[in-house]
């Protein structure tokens, strides 16, 4: 046997050995104690390298079979095998987890279409005259990237193949590159669409839908951070990140541009109408000039759609309520009392069969037969009643957010197309070739979730569909590259179903121990307020991110704090995204910091893993202060769900 494997089980027998000298006598002890076991003993093994699944599974079977032992010796096994399958059905049954290997497959097929160079290279050009423009685009390139892909270790070792060496050999300093390749990549955990946040909607039982809808101004916010960041250090500091010279921010233009800008005007929009309405210029061919404007009014039209889109749908009118019991005459709307309806279109994950509650007393259901009876003897199946016919809604005004924010987009098209110049539609044409094919399929997929189009997997199917065209498209869609993605995808949703799977035994377990009971009477007791509720919950968040990667915190320990939620009136879509800003962290803290070791992977030999660490700090604390910013205004990441789902 390996040297670690006995390192490991020597460092659990110590465990277990301080917790029986520390905790009650046997005698004393009850089984909410050796849930509390259960969950020491799960942190250590993971944190020595165990594989976090089988040892969440295992940990769960042993500690169940002790529980039901000391029940009932005869059906400890039976009952413990019964509560693994239970667990397993319950969450293999759950629509909403087949979102994850599409939007995977659909991540790893839009990283192999190699746009990632191009993007990082248009995007360089246009920051070009901002302060840190390396790093601005690393970042920007990073939150696109990470937004297609959402595969963190994807993103930092591209990023770290492709722009460390570009910001090292312009002078750039190592910790600032390191923090910026590593901070960036890490966002696609956050921005939609983000395997996590639907592991959590899973988790905590919370629509997925709203999940995005919330987190996408979130991580807009903690990516523009970064960026105010990096601007201001380079501006207070030019040593760390040196301005590019005029020569490297040169953009050539073509013939008809040089004749445009030298005859009619230098901006883009008054050049080519002139152009076009004058005919002063016979070598410059029309479809060229009608062609090129119409690329410049690409951004005007983009606003367009989004805006009329979003109008409407504010602006929907709301459906009349039908009274509970009536079941109005027409084409979609005949059927017999007493049918339950579905609710959520599966969005949300079914109530787990714990299987571990006392059925119940004869009383108990004496009474909601007793009323069935009654509304039987009233409405005897199958007889129909018609409801009054009711008016057709007619849409409500839009809110005044709506007009707030149709009035910054026109003043932002305006101020764009002042400093429209044909260099810049130069590089405008570059981010056409490769950042908007990846914007509009990224906006597709998150449009038609958020808008309430399609279900999360639907979205992803197409999703994915996007992804083979895209690949096609650029000529990078072959048979190898389909296997190894698929290969790839079955490697990490197997690993995400199996943590699933584990972590569904060990909770059950734990709360058949009673483990969460002692946590909710311990956190009850202290008789916090809401605000220092959230406080400790996030602070401890926080320090398991250290030791600990998102999966595990997630899987682990969001199923304890969710039930004291209601108690202290905290909405669990606002913990959420607090718990997805928190978790950013897990991949940039020492000493399991993922991001930093994919960055050391691919990294020169001079770079050591100290100055990765020490780049990764400043974004930590950016971090941290984000987390406090959407606490002090929870409307940065309720505000959007609130518009669209009212």
């Amino acid at each position: 046997m390996r040297k670690e494997v006995w390192f490991g089980l020597t460092i659990m027998a110590a465990v277990v050995l301080a917790a029986f000298i520390l905790l009650p006598s046997p005698s004393m002890m009850s089984n909410g104690h050796l849930g509390l076991l259960m969950l020491a003993l799960v942190v250590v093994a993971i944190m020595l390298g165990f594989p976090t699944a089988f040892t969440l599974m295992g940990m769960g079977m042993v500690f169940a079979w002790i529980a039901y032992r000391s029940q009932n010796p005869g059906l400890a096994v039976q009952q413990t095998l019964d509560l693994m399958v239970q667990r397993t059905y319950s969450v293999m049954s759950n629509d909403v987890l087949i979102s994850i290997p599409l939007f995977v497959f659909m991540g790893y097929l839009i990283e192999r279409a190699n746009l990632i160079e191009k993007l990082f290279k248009s995007m360089h050009l246009a920051t070009a005259r901002v302060p840190g423009s390396l790093a601005v685009a690393t970042i920007i390139t990073c939150a696109i990237f990470a937004t297609a892909t959402g595969i963190v270790g994807a993103v930092v070792t591209l990023m770290g193949l492709l722009a460390l060496p570009a910001m090292l050999r312009a002078g750039y300093s190592v910790q600032l590159s390191a923090g910026a390749i590593t901070a960036g990549g890490c966002l696609g955990i956050l921005i939609p669409p983000s395997v996590m946040l639907i592991v959590y909607g899973a988790t905590a039982g919370v629509s997925v839908v709203k999940l995005y809808a919330g987190a996408f101004f979130p991580g807009l916010m903690l990516a523009g951070l970064y960026i105010v960041y990096v601007i201001v250090l380079a501006k207070l500091k030019p040593s760390l990140a040196p301005p590019m010279s005029a020569q490297e921010r040169h953009v050539p233009l073509p013939a008809f541009a040089e004749i445009v800008s030298s005859t009619i005007s230098k901006r883009v929009l008054p050049g080519l109408m002139g152009a076009i309405k004058g005919k002063r210029n016979a070598a410059v061919p029309m479809r060229t000039l009608l062609n090129h404007l119409f690329i410049a009014l690409l951004p005007a039209l983009a606003v367009v759609l989004i805006m009329g889109t979003v109008f409407l749908k504010v602006t929907a009118p709301v459906e009349p309520e039908v009274p509970e019991g009536v079941v109005a005459m027409g084409s979609a709307a005949l059927g017999t009392v007493g049918e339950e309806t579905a609710d959520a279109g599966g969005l949300q994950e079914p109530e787990p069969e714990s299987g571990l509650q006392e059925p119940p007393s004869d009383e108990a259901t004496q009474a909601p037969a007793a009323s069935v009876a009654a509304e039987t003897e009233a409405v005897k199946p199958g007889a129909l009643i018609v409801a009054e016919p009711v008016a057709a809604s007619e849409r409500v005004p839009a809110p005044a957010s709506f007009w707030i924010g149709l009035v910054s987009c026109a003043v932002a098209l305006a101020l764009f197309y002042a400093i429209f110049s044909f260099a810049r539609l130069e590089i405008f044409k570059m981010l056409l070739g490769s950042f908007f094919p990846l914007a509009i399929m990224i906006l597709a997929v998150l449009g038609t979730i958020v808008f309430g189009l399609a279900t999360p997997t639907e979205a992803a199917a197409m999703g994915s569909m996007g992804g083979l065209v895209l690949a096609a498209a650029y000529r990078r869609l072959n048979l190898g590259v389909l296997k190894e993605s698929v290969y790839l995808t079955a490697k990490t949703s197997a690993m995400v179903c199996w943590l699933f799977v584990g972590s569904s035994i060990f909770s059950a377990a734990f709360a058949l121990l009673g483990g969460q009971e002692i946590i909710n009477t311990w956190v009850l007791s202290m008789d916090m307020t809401p605000v220092q509720f959230m406080i400790l919950a996030q602070v401890v968040i926080f320090l398991l991110g250290w030791p600990l990667e998102w999966t595990e915190i997630i899987v682990i320990f969001m199923p304890i704090f969710i039930p004291l939620l209601p108690h202290f009136g905290i909405d669990p879509l606002f913990f959420g995204l607090l718990v997805a800003l928190n978790l950013q962290t897990a991949f940039l803290s020492p000493p399991v910091a993922m991001a930093a070791f994919y960055l050391k992977g691919v990294s020169p030999p001079h770079v050591t893993l100290n100055q990765i660490f020490a780049g990764m700090l400043p974004f930590m604390a950016i971090q941290v202060f984000a987390i406090i910013l959407l606490y002090q205004f929870p409307a940065i990441g309720l505000w959007l769900p609130q518009l669209l789902y009212k």
